[in-house]
């Protein structure tokens, strides 16, 4: 409306006043309402085509959109292991922080397992114990094979010199029996050592690789118990969560409520256009949005990104082979804004539906560029100047949106 009123006034109007001042047609004579057209074609011909030039410029070089809105994640409450609720530590919309504790299960065959692994370590250390036992025992068998070799030794020495003297008190057999005894106890110190070198290798290696095998069981049991406590991962408010002691949760088919993040989805939204825009719309371009949680307000943004794929081209292999005529209607450019200044657009709750207007600005090309000839200089101060009517259709629109929303829908 507000650019056929404009495109009239350098239409409709200078033909009017042509035909009555200049022509002298009178109103209600010539000028009637059944002789408009005929006497005006000339005037509403050049308004209709200059709206339509006007528009095209208009909708094209500033594009705007109803879809608009900040999109927010969510996280599911769930745990890592299925099981009853024995405490639950939140309420339902309570805003938590990160790591606080929200529902404990039951546990009861972790806590087993946990106990069972503590009990492995105290087995182990019982071991080592009685290895250092072992240890000392075997070192008392070591002396007393040495000494009973010692002793051994000195019988024979003593009869093989009685021997060599011609003594007749000494026979051969005692000999050779003594000699069989020095090799049996000297056999026994070796099996006493080696005694002490298997206790020795089992206080060094054997019982630490146990023990090492009993705190890795501690740990997976005291990690597995860990997974019964579920806390928040993030700050947020716990949204859905009507737990109670008894109730079954499951990480599958069970979830226990929803975390929102309390950062997520704020000073940053997502607009999609229309696909003719692709060519327009670039990062650093200016635009403002208004919604619908806070009207009649127009917060000024910024275009920090434009996403390189339209989600609608996106397929999923199947075993069908997919027919372009049954492509869904085209899909729109995403656009990423953010407030062109700090806190203004804070009020507004994450998942706020919007409608945004972007403008192109060609202020930096007319001012540097020196190659530009003197058509294309008119046609971007019209294309800069334009943008006004756009911005006023905006403001008018936010006006507009109370009553409409909640007069004329009739909710």
């Amino acid at each position: 409306m507000i650019e056929t009123l404009l495109c009239a006034l350098v239409t409709i109007l200078p033909d009017f006043l042509f035909r009555r001042y200049v022509q002298g047609k009178r109103l209600g004579r010539e000028l009637t309402l059944f002789s408009v057209w005929y006497e005006l074609r000339w005037g509403l011909t050049a308004c209709v085509m200059l709206t339509l030039m006007v528009l095209t410029t208009l909708f094209y070089f500033h594009p705007a959109t109803n879809a608009v809105a900040s999109y927010f994640r969510t996280v599911t409450i769930l745990p890592q292991v299925g099981g009853r609720v024995a405490e639950v530590y939140v309420v339902n919309n309570q805003e938590v922080a990160a790591g606080v504790p929200i529902l404990r299960l039951e546990g009861l065959s972790q806590k087993a397992a946990l106990e069972s692994a503590r009990a492995a370590i105290a087995q182990v250390e019982a071991s080592r114990k009685l290895a250092d036992t072992d240890l000392a025992q075997a070192d008392a068998g070591i002396a007393q094979a040495r000494a009973a070799l010692a002793q051994a030794r000195d019988d024979l020495e003593r009869n093989q010199l009685l021997r060599d003297q011609g003594s007749s008190a000494v026979r051969v057999t005692e000999i050779e029996r003594l000699e069989n005894l020095v090799d049996q106890r000297s056999a026994s110190v070796e099996a006493a050592q080696a005694q002490k070198a298997a206790v020795e290798q089992q206080i060094e290696v054997l019982i630490p690789a146990q023990m090492a095998s009993a705190e890795a069981q501690l740990q997976l049991a005291q990690a597995e118990l860990d997974k019964t406590l579920v806390s928040a991962g993030v700050d947020g408010t716990v949204e859905q969560f009507a737990l109670q002691v008894g109730d079954y949760v499951s990480p599958l088919l069970r979830p226990a409520g929803i975390l929102v993040p309390a950062t997520s989805g704020r000073n940053r939204f997502q607009a999609g256009f229309n696909q003719l825009a692709a060519q327009v719309i670039k990062p650093g371009m200016i635009g403002e949005i208004g919604c619908m949680t806070k009207p009649f307000t127009v917060i000024p943004m910024v275009v920090v990104e434009v996403q390189d794929v339209i989600a609608t081209g996106q397929i999923r292999p199947t075993d069908e082979l997919r027919d372009l005529q049954n492509m869904r209607a085209p899909g729109t450019i995403t656009v990423f804004m953010e407030p062109l200044y700090e806190g203004t657009a804070e009020a507004l709750p994450p998942g706020s539906n919007c409608i945004a207007n972007v403008y192109t600005s060609n202020h930096e090309r007319l001012e540097h560029d020196e190659s530009l000839g003197t058509g294309q200089r008119i046609f971007l101060h019209v294309v800069d100047t334009i943008g006004v009517v756009h911005a006023a259709g905006l403001r008018l629109r936010l006006l507009l949106m109370p009553v409409k929303t909640l007069v004329l829908s009739g909710h």
